[in-house]
């Protein structure tokens, strides 16, 4: 398993884990847990976001407990026996419990009436995929405060690697939230929550007209552009600022090392006209 999904597995057994303890204190040991436990819990969840996030946690729970009938700890994989929820989205609904959580993080202000910008921490950054829709996740995230910032919902989320160059290892993006996927632009630089590749900051290009999908590319060219559906993007955040948490070093700075960095980018250089 990699490391992406052995966080999300262990975020989602963590907020079954605190939901028990919440509700259940005598429930202790695994063979203390039953269908109807788990069908409270996934109801829960549902409630709280979306069916489809709830269909991703039964499928979590559903290889966890797989893995203990193999090893002969449990009797039996009850969770097969329920049910996967239709997903298909429905036009004219009514708001959703998450959508109104969404509109009540949007209007929360702090008492100099600016909006909170929460933020993702590095250590907890591949757990966000589990609890992007949870409010209680979300609630307990550092929050801080930016007041020139447009107006809209706006969250930090730390850079990892170099495939965006000059950002460097370590910085945060500030991203505004972006709720209709017809207004991503294309050649613009977003943060995305993608349900099989985790959180990415890229260049996106939208090609949802095209075949339902964003190209994704690096500034970086010595990484390659892939594509993702828009089924599998539950987050978008179009780039406001950026924090960087750490000075360039003065070799980072001299003109050898900005000319490199630039070819590894791919970037065609030419030569300047000196203006008298």
């Amino acid at each position: 398993m990699g490391e992406k999904s052995l966080d999300d597995y262990k975020s989602r057994l963590k907020g079954l884990n605190k939901w028990l303890k919440k509700n259940h204190k005598t429930v202790v040991y695994i063979n203390e847990l039953n269908k109807k436990l788990v069908l409270d819990y996934l109801n829960q969840v549902q409630l709280n976001s979306s069916a489809r996030n709830r269909n991703n946690y039964r499928t979590v729970f559903s290889t966890i407990f797989q893995v203990l009938e193999d090893n002969e700890l449990i009797d039996k994989n009850f969770i097969t026996q329920i049910s996967i929820l239709k997903t298909t989205p429905k036009r004219h609904k009514t708001y959703t419990i998450k959508e109104q959580n969404e509109i009540f993080e949007y209007l929360e202000v702090n008492d100099n009436n600016e909006n909170l910008i929460e933020v993702v921490p590095v250590k907890a950054s591949a757990g966000y995929l589990a609890g992007y829709d949870d409010p209680e996740y979300i609630e307990q995230l550092q929050k801080i405060k930016l007041p020139f910032l447009p107006t809209g919902k706006h969250r930090a989320f730390p850079i990892k690697g170099d495939s965006m160059l000059p950002m460097k290892d370590g910085a945060f993006v500030i991203g505004r939230f972006v709720e209709d996927r017809s207004e991503i632009k294309t050649g613009k630089t977003y943060v995305l929550v993608t349900l099989n590749d985790g959180m990415v900051y890229k260049r996106v290009y939208n090609n949802i007209d095209l075949n339902n999908s964003l190209l994704l590319m690096s500034d970086n060219k010595t990484y390659n552009d892939y594509s993702v559906p828009i089924d599998e993007i539950l987050e978008i955040w179009e780039f406001t600022c950026s924090i960087n948490t750490q000075e360039y070093s003065e070799e980072e700075l001299k003109i050898s090392s900005i000319l490199g960095m630039f070819n590894e980018l791919g970037v065609e250089l030419k030569a300047l006209n000196k203006i008298n």
